[in-house]
């Protein structure tokens, strides 16, 4: 078949893919040029094109077009769970059979891998953790490498240690890649890479210039109206919000930067009337389908979102993005706003960037490769045991939180040092070298994406141009629509009773904070005799704080206060009434102060608090100050008997932070006294709460000690 018939028969797959006449639909020549390079050359090729171009239609018409000459299925590797049922539906239009592998459907992945064996189906989607999965890794990964047709890598700036989503699960593409049959295509497609990334995608993908067919188009959105609108708190951009969103066009995405931010807008937007809907990662599968459905049916004005619902929702008539504050890369936010206006001809996009953003962005910064001398001690624990350990074993040898550990452990695997097994982890023996300079090549550039965005916000000149620029794109030039171009299109200012109703909102203070119920793995090999579950004597209650630091209300108040160059201090009154608020609503609650506990609705008997190194008068002041509102005892303190009367705060996993915890509290008699004399509930006040394992170890000391049971109150909550 010559080139002319293999056009004309892509084009007419292309009208059957989007439900075209036939004759009607022609591919874009650089799409016709990677879909001829896939089918007739059989070459590599990489693709960095904006979000709507049409990167999905390369590879289906290519899946197509490849399955009639007799090729193998075709896999897509994608993260995107969203964009992965939406690719399903579109396939089914061309009559291509896809089905999809990931975590929220393992019923179906026998009768899957059947069909795939079977040659029943054309497209295999499958999330890169399944790549990391042994017996996938095992036994699927390497029947798929010898029968596919073609490799798709979506998203591939996932790829790079430099991307602003980087998934070490997507490097284990080089042994898929290494295992592909000779004349198999391979395509890389992205939407948000500038010129670094995509050399970073290419040399992880083996497809160098010399190698594959680059196709990077310019990345203007002439959909796209971009605008910042700065206001000076919390209170006036939720009131803002609300009062302007039934005139942004059409449905569209609100994005926050934590889960407690959307959470908070989403609940004082339907008190305002809007339908909307929260996405976040605490929201259930089913009701992300739900949400999904929703807005793609226009029956919500939005979906109020964290970069769960990132980049892999497509409706092309979105008619806006919103960003209740400024997330911390440009290609982060490009790749986000790139959702809205991809089948309209208008779409408003705007930023409101709030103070508390680079307090969020340091909050989640916890993501940096782990100093050399924690890689070491994992390697030597993994190499020392002779047998696989699981992650939560290691955590009681490796001073590392659990996702950071996990991430560790797989960028080690991808490496060759460590090997997942069933069981767990361990060591291959092999030699390994610390990159120093690449990770702190990394840290810089993480450094330089949050000074562009600082700049983005206050710039006056083009702000298309601008992200443009920052992804390297050659063309950038003004656009001519956004505000610095063409003036502000929408005011800022609110309403009092708008910023009246959204600081009622935000100033509700309470949240609940979740006991610890089972002790870390691992403890007795630190020499620490705890394990399983915590007796049901010795837990803590369900306990209160006044909020989450992360949330965009009472978080905004209590970073300041409890900052680490902040002056140790009395509890504000303002914080303090809070406080007293808190355990009147708690006390009010069904079931009383402790639900489904016998006997444990009745008011508590006293105060005590647990001392602090850092904040001493201002727990003390906390603790006697709802004492004294509450008219209740203050019973005391515990002590530290740990070296020098201190204890390790920082941000481990639960089994160091109970080691350091272990013997370093103790009650003192007077309190073991008043204990005895007054047994009952007491409520245990701290500052702040974020493993729960102060908390946790205080209370099973109380419970040991005569207490009824200990009701938790602090200032602040992490997550």
């Amino acid at each position: 078949m010559d080139t002319v018939e293999l056009r004309a028969e892509a084009d007419a797959v292309l009208a059957e893919l989007v439900g075209a006449p036939e004759g009607s639909a022609r591919l874009r020549e650089d799409q016709w040029r990677a879909v001829a390079a896939l089918v007739e050359e059989r070459r590599r090729a990489l693709v960095v094109q904006r979000t709507g171009w049409g990167k999905s239609a390369v590879y289906f018409v290519a899946t197509a077009l490849l399955r009639r000459r007799g090729a193998g299925p075709t896999v897509i590797v994608s993260p995107l769970l969203a964009l992965m049922r939406n690719q399903v539906d579109s396939a089914a239009r061309a009559g291509i059979r896809a089905r999809t592998i990931n975590s929220a459907n393992p019923e179906e992945w026998d009768a899957i891998h059947e069909e795939v064996e079977r040659g029943e189906t054309d497209v295999l989607l499958v999330s890169p953790e399944r790549l990391n999965s042994v017996d996938f890794r095992e036994h699927m990964l390497p029947r798929l490498a010898a029968t596919t047709g073609l490799l798709v890598v979506d998203e591939a700036h996932c790829i790079s240690d430099w991307g602003h989503d980087f998934r070490p699960d997507y490097r284990r593409l080089r042994a898929m890649l290494a295992a592909l049959g000779p004349g198999v295509p391979v395509l890389a497609t992205t939407a948000t890479a500038n010129a670094r990334v995509t050399a970073d995608v290419a040399e992880q993908l083996g497809t160098g210039a010399g190698e594959a067919l680059v196709l990077r188009g310019p990345l203007d959105r002439e959909s796209l109206r971009l605008g910042v609108v700065q206001l000076p708190d919390a209170a006036h951009r939720l009131a803002w919000l609300a009062e302007h969103l039934g005139e942004l066009p059409g449905s569209g995405i609100v994005y926050t930067l934590t889960v407690a931010a959307a959470e908070e807008a989403t609940a004082y937007l339907r008190q305002r009337g809007y339908e909307v809907a929260s996405y976040t990662g605490r929201t259930e599968n089913a009701d992300r389908l739900q949400a999904e459905a929703d807005l793609l049916e226009n029956r919500v004005k939005a979906l109020v979102a964290t970069s769960a619902l990132g980049m892999g929702f497509d409706k092309p008539d979105l008619g806006f993005v919103v960003h209740l504050g400024s997330p911390s890369s440009p290609i982060a936010y490009y790749q986000q706003v790139g959702r809205a206006g991809r089948g309209v001809k208008h779409a408003d996009v705007l930023m409101l960037p709030g103070t508390e953003d680079e307090a969020i962005w340091r909050y989640f910064a916890d993501t940096a490769f782990p100093p050399e001398a924690q890689v070491r001690q994992t390697l030597s624990t993994l190499a020392d045991a002779g047998r696989p350990l699981s992650v939560p074993a290691l955590e009681a040898a490796v001073d590392l939180r659990r996702t950071r550990l996990e991430t560790m452990l797989k960028v080690l695997d991808v490496d060759g040092a460590v090997k997942r097994v069933k069981g767990g982890w361990e060591s291959t023996g092999l030699p390994w070298v610390y990159d120093t300079e690449r990770y702190a090549w990394v840290a810089r550039q993480r450094a330089a994406e949050q000074q562009s965005m600082r700049e983005y916000v206050r710039t006056s000149g083009c702000r298309m141009e601008f992200l443009r620029r920052q992804l390297d794109d050659e063309g950038a030039a003004p656009c001519g629509r956004c505000d610095n171009c063409a003036g502000s299109w929408i005011g800022s200012a609110v309403s009092a009773e708008a910023l009246k109703g959204a600081t009622k909102e935000l100033d509700r203070p309470g949240v609940e904070v979740e006991p610890r119920r089972m002790w870390p793995t691992g403890m007795p090999a630190l020499g620490i005799d705890l394990k399983g579950r915590i007796p049901a004597g010795e837990q803590c209650s369900t306990g209160r704080a006044l909020g989450r630091l992360s949330d965009i209300g009472w978080g905004n108040r209590l970073r300041p206060l409890l900052a680490e160059n902040t002056p140790d201090g009395p509890v504000p009154d303002d914080v303090l009434q809070a406080a007293v608020a808190v355990l009147a609503d708690w006390a009010r609650s069904a079931g009383g102060w402790a639900p489904n506990v016998p006997d444990a609705s009745a008011r508590p008997v006293g105060v005590v608090s647990v001392p602090s190194m850092t904040r001493p008068h201002l727990v003390d002041s906390l603790a006697r100050g709802v004492a004294t509102v509450g008219r209740l005892p203050y019973l005391g303190a515990l002590t530290y008997t740990g070296p020098n009367g201190t204890h390790a705060a920082r941000r481990s996993n639960s089994a160091q932070r109970l080691r350091a915890l272990s013997g370093t509290f103790a009650v003192p008699d007077d309190l073991a006294a008043a204990l005895a004399d007054s047994p009952g509930p007491v409520l245990l006040v701290d500052d702040y709460t974020e493993s729960g394992w102060t908390l946790a170890v205080a209370a099973r000391l109380l419970r040991r000690a005569g207490s009824g049971q200990v009701l938790p109150l602090v200032l602040a909550a992490a997550g």
